[in-house]
Parts: structure tokens; C-alpha cells; sequence
């Protein structure tokens, strides 16, 4: 470990399969986050565990606390459709002021602060990321938005785009205080984010520059709508031909090649949800035609964030702070799987609206002007050997790739020579506190008056400094715990729920994806969740069950999908648009559509 205080590169991909670098089994060429992974002393996690959706992830990475107590308690793009959820503690869309972010603190222990890229933690001015802590940001507000910041032209821009599109298509963005009012023609988030990460970085003051660094850079990519530039998606033109069978058994064959699953761990059936033929080969030509190519463009924008990775660490090098930087890449959850076009409420008026208004033409697909994802069977290619994927409170939804590279001391000469695997159990709780030790910053039990919620999560620097320090296991046992057998640990997003205590996990799936009751399994044996031994084990089924209720009640989640009534993403919302803020997101900077009794509410353009 450094002798001085840190800097931090904290980097996330957005709905990043398990496999999808290539230090993970991946196809994918990925050759700076693969550098990162064998550089001395840096680790791959494979039994790091997040949320199984975006903000709810992030909430818990910037606090260190469970996303139902920071303010994200489910998505607020479906929150705000919910009769159960809207109006719950828990459940404000932002964070809320039960907590304290990590940028907050780091920024008054004397950190300069900057971050690059999707936010999804509040789309009012209160809660953009300038009030949050980062001295610097350039922010997109909403979940997800078209890449090259493309907008169609509406027939009717009042009533539409509808709800669903209303918060996926415009890339609204914030720099600190104010909403910019046009991104440049050449736009491309990723290339946009990776410039403004070195452009802030490059531009601090002497002072600044006096300090260590917190840098946040939350790429959207490769969140559908799937785009990336033509000369980086031919790069893959016919490689996922075969389809998404034949790729998810040679993920899982490299896995355990590599180490990062064991032999014997059998894999999940794919779980179809898109109403269509299961075999590929009776899938018709076109269709197989334009799958394969949205997979072709998801590789792309994967490759292309890696290559814009690799810029801000060769300008780490460059400047000499690159050996004093703690590096951390993750994905915010598991691979997207939905299939919207398969939705009995809302599917069709979605595909009406991509027909009406993009070109998704086989030549065309990646380009700015298309609107495409991937569905159900790549993203479970991508999550295998685990089950389900994003949404989900399985190892497919909430299991997600990590590589930590600590910073490396002046005298390195005791440490490992390349990078190592672990299988510590770990979650995305435990980067708040791991930051903090580092930074040689406590928690508060109050900020500025308020009372905030404990941590969660447990540091890793003991865990660290034991590779580091060149005390692992030399006989090829395991590197040591982070977390006690003891430790237990809910999720819950979107009523899947789940329940880990050591080897054991007790896991509900909604129907139609699951069975819609508990299951008991031995997550250590049997990881791909294949395996129900509720019967077998009563009473460890009734004690996780317990611990079920405890977390519930804890951390103030609606509970699982039986509790409360269906709702559907992209129908009807609850709020008014005068109290809605994701009604806002088209009508910001665009005084000629906005009604006049929302004007006054909206942040002024600059």
C-alpha cells in the first residue's frame, strides 16, 4: 500500500455482463482493463455482488449503505409507476438525507473531487452531483440516453415521446451548476466522458493539484439503446453468427479455463422471455441477422470504453499519479436482459415508437438514429454460468465483474509479480469504507445536523494488505475472507429477493422468470442456482427466511413480488408532472413545449 494518502479512479460500466472483458473469458477485446488486472498486486473479483439495477447500485457505492435506505429503493423510472413504492421512505429517487456521500467527505478531508458520466441519483438541482460533493462534474441526470445525443423529431413533441422514452432518450446533461444547453455535433458519451475526466484532471489549480484525487467516471455505456462508431463495430462483423448458445458455452468453457469458475459448477438454463422459437436456427434469417449485429454493436461500445479507459490511465503515467492511484472497475449490475417488445402492456406502443421514429435497418444498427438492445439470450451468454441477469436478485443479477488494483508502494519488492483471482464474497457496500480507511477519513454519525445512517459494508484494507504485503497462501489455498462466515446480506429489487449467510442463499424469483416462491441453495456448490434445497434443509430455510424479514424491515424494502400489486414500467405514473421530475426531462431548455405552470419548477439552461 502507499506510504501517503491515495488518489481513487473509480470506474463503472453500465449493465456490463460478467464475462464481457476479457479478463473475464471475454471475446471482447479489452486490453487496458486486462493490463489493469495483471498489473502486481491487483485482483479479480468473482464474487462481488452489487444491486441488480443501476441507481440502486449507486446509491450504495457513493454511501456505503443499503439502496433502500439511501433514497434509490427501486428504480425511480419505475417507482414513480408504483402505488406500492411511490411515496415510501426510501424510495425519494435521490439521495436523501438519511445519508452522506463519499465525495462529500472526501472533499472536506481535503480530496479535490471530480466525476464524469451517468449520475441517476436525482435529476433536480438539490440533488446534481455539485451539491453532492464533486467540486467538478459533468453529469447525464437521467438512467440512460441515446449515445451520440440524438433526438427525433416528434410530430407532437407535447404528448410525446410517452412515458417509457421520455427518460431513455434525451442525453441531459449538467456541468456543476448549470443544464448545458447543446453537446457538441461530434458527442459520443464514452469518448465525452473519458475527455472530461483528463480535461478536469488537467486543469486543476496548483492547489489542487496540491491534493489527492477522488475521480468518478460512471460510463452509460453499454446500456441500451446499443451505438458505437461504425470503425469499432466491424471489428466483430460475424463473429456472433452462431448465435447466443454457442457464445455462452464458450464463456463458460474460458471461465473455468481461466480459474474464475470451478470445474464442477454446472451452469443455469437459459430462461427465454422474448415470446420467440428457443432454437436459434428456427429463429427466421432477419432476425438472426439483426440479433447478431446488436451483439456486434454491444462489443463495440465495450471495446470503445476500454480504449477510452486506457486514455485516462496513460495520462495518469504521463502526469506521475498513476502509481499513487487506487483503481477500481466494476459494472453497476448484471447484463440487461429485458425484452421489451415482448411486454404485454406496454410493447407495443414501444415498438410503434422505434418504428415511427428510428431506422433500424440491418446497416443501420449502432448508428445514432437506431434504437436497439440485445435481449434475454446474450445477456444470459454474458451472466452464465449464473441464472438471469439484470432485475433480478440472482447471481446473474447482482454477481458482477470487479478489478481493484491497490496503489503500489515505493517499495514493492515483497509483493505479488501479477495479478491474482479471488472468490472472497464481497458487495459494493464495502467500497465506502475501503476508500475512507485509505483516505484516513471516519464515517460520521451526523452531518451538517443530520443524523446518517450507519455503514454497511467493511473495508477491505486488511484483505488488501495481505496480498500486497505478500502474505497469501503460498500453497494455492484461499486468500483470506473479507467478510465473517456469520455475515448476512439482503437484496431486493423490483420484488426479487435474496438473502446470503455464508455458502447459503435463499432466493425469490417473480414469475414468469421464476417460480414465484423461496428457494434454498448452496451458492458455494452450486452458484448457477440450480439446485433447490428448501426441502432438504428446513431449518436453514426458515432461519434465512428470518433473516429475510429482519432485512425487510431494516432497511425498508416493499418486500418481494407477491406483497404487492403489478405495475409496468412506461404506463401511467402516480405524480403529477409538477411533481414528477422525470416528466421534466424533455421540457428542460425548451420553453416553447413546457407547460407554464411547470416552468418556474424547471433549472435554468445556461
Amino acid at each position: 500500500m502507499a506510504e501517503t494518502r491515495p488518489n481513487f479512479l473509480i470506474i463503472v460500466a453500465d449493465d456490463l455482463g460478467f464475462s464481457d472483458c476479457g479478463c473475464f473469458g471475454s471475446e471482447i477485446s479489452t486490453p487496458n482493463i486486462d493490463a489493469l488486472a495483471k498489473e502486481a498486486n491487483a485482483l479479480r473479483f468473482t464474487n462481488y455482488h452489487v444491486a441488480a439495477a443501476c441507481s440502486p447500485t449507486r446509491s450504495m457505492l457513493m454511501t456505503g449503505t443499503d439502496h433502500h435506505i439511501a433514497g434509490l429503493g427501486q428504480l425511480q423510472e419505475m417507482t414513480r409507476a408504483s402505488p406500492a413504492h411511490y411515496g415510501k421512505p426510501g424510495h425519494e429517487g435521490y439521495l436523501n438525507e438519511r445519508v452522506v456521500a463519499l465525495p462529500e467527505l472526501l472533499s472536506d478531508g481535503g480530496y479535490f473531487t471530480c466525476m464524469s458520466g451517468k449520475w441517476h441519483l436525482g435529476l433536480k438541482p438539490e440533488h446534481w452531483p455539485h451539491q453532492r460533493g464533486f467540486q467538478r462534474s459533468f453529469a447525464l441526470l437521467p438512467g440512460c440516453a441515446n449515445h451520440y445525443a440524438y433526438e427525433p423529431e416528434y410530430q407532437d413533441p407535447h404528448t410525446e415521446p410517452g412515458k417509457f422514452f421520455e427518460t431513455a432518450t434525451r442525453a441531459l446533461h449538467v456541468e456543476d451548476n448549470r443544464v448545458i444547453a447543446k453537446l457538441p455535433d461530434d458527442f459520443y458519451s464514452s469518448d465525452a466522458y473519458a475527455d472530461t475526466m483528463i480535461k478536469y484532471l488537467d486543469g486543476r489549480t496548483e492547489e489542487e493539484k496540491e491534493k489527492p484525487f477522488f475521480a468518478y467516471l460512471p460510463f452509460s455505456a453499454p446500456h441500451w439503446p446499443l451505438q458505437a462508431p461504425s470503425e469499432v463495430c466491424e471489428k466483430y462483423r460475424g463473429v456472433y453468427d452462431d448465435g447466443p448458445e454457442v457464445l455462452r458455452q464458450k464463456r463458460i468453457a474460458k471461465l473455468k479455463e481461466i480459474g474464475m469458475v470451478e470445474p464442477h459448477v454446472k451452469a443455469h438454463d437459459v430462461v427465454f422471455a422474448d415470446g420467440k422459437p428457443e432454437n436459434w436456427d428456427e429463429l427466421d434469417e432477419e432476425t438472426r441477422k439483426s440479433s447478431s449485429r446488436a451483439m456486434e454493436v454491444y462489443a463495440g461500445m465495450v471495446d470503445r470504453m476500454d480504449w477510452n479507459i486506457g486514455r485516462v490511465l496513460d495520462y495518469l503515467k504521463e502526469t506521475g499519479e498513476y502509481d499513487n492511484t487506487f483503481i477500481l472497475f466494476m459494472s453497476d449490475n448484471g447484463a440487461e436482459g429485458a425484452s421489451y417488445e415482448a411486454d404485454a402492456i406496454v410493447g407495443t406502443s414501444i415498438m410503434e415508437h422505434v418504428h415511427k421514429y428510428y431506422d433500424n435497418s440491418l446497416d443501420n444498427i449502432g448508428r445514432g438514429n437506431s434504437f436497439v438492445w440485445y435481449g434475454c439470450r446474450w445477456a444470459q451468454a454474458a451472466t452464465a454460468p449464473s441464472r438471469l441477469y439484470k432485475m433480478h436478485s440472482t447471481e446473474g443479477g447482482c454477481r458482477v465483474p470487479l478489478v481493484v488494483r491497490p496503489p503500489i508502494a515505493k517499495d514493492s519488492s515483497n509483493s505479488t509479480t501479477s495479478g491474482a483471482i479471488t472468490h472472497a464474497f464481497c458487495t459494493v457496500m464495502d467500497i465506502v469504507p475501503t476508500v475512507l480507511e485509505l483516505a484516513n477519513l471516519e464515517h460520521p454519525a451526523t452531518y451538517h445536523g443530520r443524523t446518517i445512517a450507519p455503514l454497511r459494508g467493511r473495508s477491505w484494507i486488511d484483505f488488501l494488505s495481505s496480498i500486497t504485503n505478500g502474505n497469501e497462501n503460498k500453497n494455492g489455498g484461499e486468500i483470506p475472507e473479507i467478510h465473517p462466515f456469520t455475515y448476512a446480506v439482503g437484496f431486493e429489487i423490483r420484488g426479487s429477493g435474496a438473502v446470503r449467510r455464508g455458502n447459503w442463499k435463499i432466493t425469490f424469483v417473480p414469475a414468469p422468470r421464476g417460480p414465484h416462491r423461496w428457494e434454498l441453495f448452496d451458492i458455494k456448490a452450486d452458484p448457477g442456482e440450480t439446485k433447490d434445497l428448501s426441502g432438504q434443509f428446513p431449518e436453514v430455510m426458515k432461519e434465512l427466511l428470518a433473516l429475510w424479514q429482519d432485512y425487510k424491515t431494516e432497511v425498508g424494502s416493499v418486500g418481494v413480488a407477491d406483497e404487492w400489486p403489478e405495475f409496468h414500467q412506461g404506463g401511467a405514473t402516480l405524480a403529477d408532472e409538477m411533481e414528477d421530475p422525470y416528466a421534466w426531462i424533455k421540457y428542460i431548455g425548451r420553453p416553447e413545449i413546457t407547460p407554464d405552470r411547470i416552468k418556474p419548477l424547471l433549472p435554468v439552461v445556461g
